[in-house]
Parts: C-alpha cells; sequence; structure tokens
C-alpha cells in the first residue's frame, strides 16, 4: 500500500496520469514563481518583514528544497545535493530533516544570494525534467510530485503576501507592479441571508482528485438549522464599525482579542491608513483610498468575531461554510485572477476574493492520521491554537481552491487576505 500522502485514492491511474502532463503542470508550476519574484530586486527578496512573513528569496529555495528532499534525493538514482549547506538555510519546520535556519532570522540570509538561489532552481529544474520526463514513474512519486505542486501554490500566495508586508513597512510606499486602468467597484449588492435546513451531512474531501490529508477523512456532521450572508462585509461596512467605536469596545471582543487590541494598537485593519481626511490602504499597486463596495481584507480573526457581534450575527462554522458553498454550486476559479487586490464583492463569490474566517478551531476529522516520517509533519502537528479559513483569496493560484480546502492561521494573524462572511442561527 502506498503512503497516505494525502487523498488522492480515486485519481486516473499511472498509465492515464502521464508523466508529460505531470511535467508540463510541474514546470509551469515552477515557472510561475518565477514569474511572480520578477518585478523585485534583489534587495526585495531578500528582507524579512516580520516573523510570519519570509523574504521572497527564500521562497523560491525552500519550495526547490522540498522537490529536492522529499523527491530527488530519495527517488532519483544518481541525484547530487545543488549544495549541502543549503538543506540547513531553507528547511522550514520538518524536524525529521534536521536542524535549520531560525524562522524570524531568514531576513539574515544575505547568502546565498538571489543569483545563487535561481542557480539551485535550475539545478533542481533540470533534475526534475530529466528524472519526470525520461522513465515511468511509480504512483508514490507521481503523489509526491502533486503535493509538491500544491506545496509550491502555496508559497506562490505567500510571496505576494510577504511582499506586501514588506512594501507597506517602506515610508516609500512602492507599488510591487503597477495596478490596471479599473474604476473603484459599483456598490456592493444588499445584504441578503440563505436559509439551510439542519440535518447529517457529509463533510471532507471525497477523494476525487487531489486534497491534502487535512481534508480527511470524509465523515458525517451535525448541522443545525442556519443563514449564511449572500456576500462577504465590506470596507464601508467595517468603516460604520470603526466610526461606531468597534475598537473602543471591549464587550464586543474575545480576552485575548481585547488584549491584542490594547498591546497592539489596532484602529483598522492592517494596512489602512488616514491620510488627507480619509481612509486609505496599502496594496501591492501601492497605496490607494479604500473602495468602499469591495470587501474588507487583512483582518484578523479576533476583529471578524467582533465585527460579527457587532452585526448581530457570527461567523459560520467551517462545516457550515462548506455545506453552504456546495449547495450553492460555487465553484473555485479556474483562470488567473488579478493578485493585486480584491476588488469586488458580488453574490456568490464564495472564492477567489479572500480567505474567509469561520469560527471552527482547526482540528483533526475524524479518523484523521497523519502519515510517517517527514511528510506526515506538513499538516496534522499545527493542529491546535488556529482557526479555519475557507475559500481562496485573489492571490490564490488558479486550480489551487476547492471546497474542502482548509487553510488555517492564528486569530491575530491578519497580514495574509482574510476577510468574512456573516452567518446566524437559522
Amino acid at each position: 500500500m502506498r503512503p497516505n500522502y494525502f487523498s488522492m485514492d480515486s485519481l486516473p491511474p499511472t498509465r492515464q496520469k502521464t508523466e508529460s502532463v505531470l511535467l508540463e503542470r510541474l514546470l509551469k508550476t515552477r515557472a510561475y514563481s518565477l514569474e511572480l519574484a520578477a518585478p523585485l530586486s534583489a534587495e526585495d527578496q531578500t528582507v524579512q518583514p516580520n516573523d510570519d512573513a519570509s523574504p521572497t528569496k527564500w521562497h523560491l529555495a525552500h519550495v526547490t528544497w522540498f522537490f529536492e528532499t522529499f523527491l530527488l534525493k530519495p527517488f532519483c538514482p544518481g541525484y547530487r545535493l545543488f549544495d549541502e549547506r543549503f538543506p540547513f538555510c531553507f528547511n522550514s519546520y520538518y524536524e525529521a530533516e534536521g536542524a535549520r535556519q531560525p524562522r524570524g532570522s531568514r531576513g539574515l540570509l544575505t547568502r546565498p544570494t538571489t543569483t545563487e538561489v535561481l542557480a539551485y532552481r535550475a539545478h533542481v529544474d533540470d533534475a526534475l525534467r530529466r528524472f519526470v520526463g525520461g522513465a515511468a514513474i511509480s504512483d508514490t512519486v507521481a503523489d509526491l510530485i502533486e503535493v509538491g505542486i500544491n506545496h509550491e501554490q502555496q508559497h506562490q500566495e505567500l510571496l505576494l503576501t510577504d511582499i506586501l508586508s514588506l512594501f507597506a513597512a517602506s515610508p516609500l510606499r512602492p507599488a510591487y507592479r503597477p495596478a490596471p486602468a479599473t474604476r473603484m467597484a459599483s456598490d456592493a449588492a444588499p445584504l441578503t441571508f440563505t436559509s439551510f435546513e439542519g440535518g447529517l451531512y457529509h463533510i471532507g474531501h471525497d477523494g476525487a482528485g487531489f486534497g491534502f490529508d487535512n481534508e480527511g477523512p470524509r465523515h458525517r456532521a451535525f448541522l443545525h438549522p442556519f443563514q449564511v450572508a449572500n456576500r462577504l462585509v465590506t470596507s464601508s461596512e467595517w468603516l460604520e464599525f470603526i466610526e461606531a467605536g468597534g475598537y473602543r469596545d471591549p464587550s464586543l471582543w474575545l480576552a485575548d482579542g481585547w488584549a491584542t487590541v490594547k498591546t497592539q494598537g489596532w484602529a483598522a485593519p492592517l494596512y489602512w491608513e488616514w491620510r488627507d481626511g480619509s481612509w486609505h490602504h496599502m496594496t501591492l499597486s501601492g497605496l490607494h483610498p479604500i473602495d468602499p463596495a469591495a470587501p474588507v481584507s487583512h483582518v484578523s480573526y479576533y476583529e471578524a468575531d467582533a465585527y460579527a457581534r457587532f452585526a448581530g450575527k457570527r461567523l459560520p462554522t467551517e462545516f457550515e461554510w462548506e455545506f453552504a458553498a456546495r449547495e450553492l454550486g460555487a465553484s473555485a476559479p479556474t483562470e488567473q485572477t488579478d493578485p493585486l487586490t480584491p476588488r469586488v464583492s458580488d453574490e456568490g463569490q464564495m472564492f477567489g476574493v479572500v480567505w474567509q474566517w469561520t469560527q471552527s478551531a482547526y482540528l483533526p476529522y475524524p479518523g484523521y492520521r497523519a502519515a510517517p516520517g517527514a511528510i506526515g509533519e506538513y499538516n496534522g502537528k499545527f493542529m491546535c491554537g488556529q482557526h479555519v479559513l475557507r475559500g481562496s483569496s485573489c492571490a490564490t493560484p488558479a486550480g489551487h481552491a476547492r471546497l474542502t480546502y482548509r487553510n488555517f492561521f492564528y486569530p491575530h494573524q491578519r497580514w495574509q487576505f482574510t476577510g468574512l462572511r456573516l452567518a446566524s442561527d437559522a
């Protein structure tokens, strides 16, 4: 039996899952990472703005280390490491793979240089091209390539959010790249709620196609009758929260959230700035006035929960979100959206705008077992103290999101494209 790295049970057989198709997808994914890094200088790619974020150069090298460590080194005969010092530099959190650079010190890695990192990528890409395209591969190898592709897509999103964090800290407020010539979003749709009956429903990945191990096993969950909003909370609605004293009213906040508001001095979402008598926000295209009709973004779980209380509602559970999205026929984008900033808040948008906080703690599903070995550290060991987000954001690569995807962050974190959708008991 092959290792349970993730859910791939219903994928076609290896002979249909051809090496040429896998190689094409793999190289396309690898090329997109370089495309995302292309607008950045070597200096941009080296700096680490905070302990949550990582330098672009580190992202480019880490995903390369992942393929080298979990695919080439154990399965490619005769493969030689590009540099025996690099595993220490670019291992993230895999204890089974040994010592590593502390997470908060990744920005100190001025060496290897960006040029050397690109040479590292070229070395590994060449080995992948020869290995995957040169002979028949096993199911285990094919599955690991799928993991590597999806892992790199996760870091492509992180690369963008981390660059935004870096540029927001610069007094120059630089743009990652200029925004396309578009006007602000039109008025958001009126806020309404769709009702769903309670009952016992199947939740989680059903084995059709790729899914990370934390999306299963598929199981039954009981839902009480509930309602879910037709759209995301907008910036104009968040302004009402601010103007009503939402950041000054402890009755709206969880205890840890209120303590964070006081110690961090929160008065608005991350990247919002009061300039010339109005609110602006930092985006990947630079500093701009907020778009009132666009969804609010870069808010923590604590803020999302406080706003829901302010609105007389609550956040959905992750099971409610998944069931509602399935019943409404929501589907993830298959074409790449512009990753600069979420600009619309239309009805029915469950994907491709902002990740949506749920009130669900990130915990294992019934029957979950992490895979043995280092690859088993991918998801399972983080199932404590974090909350689940559902959907996807404008920075999520096309084809990476799905109904059962479980993103997760700590409740104080807000440097990602995170927003919220309201829910209530029916």
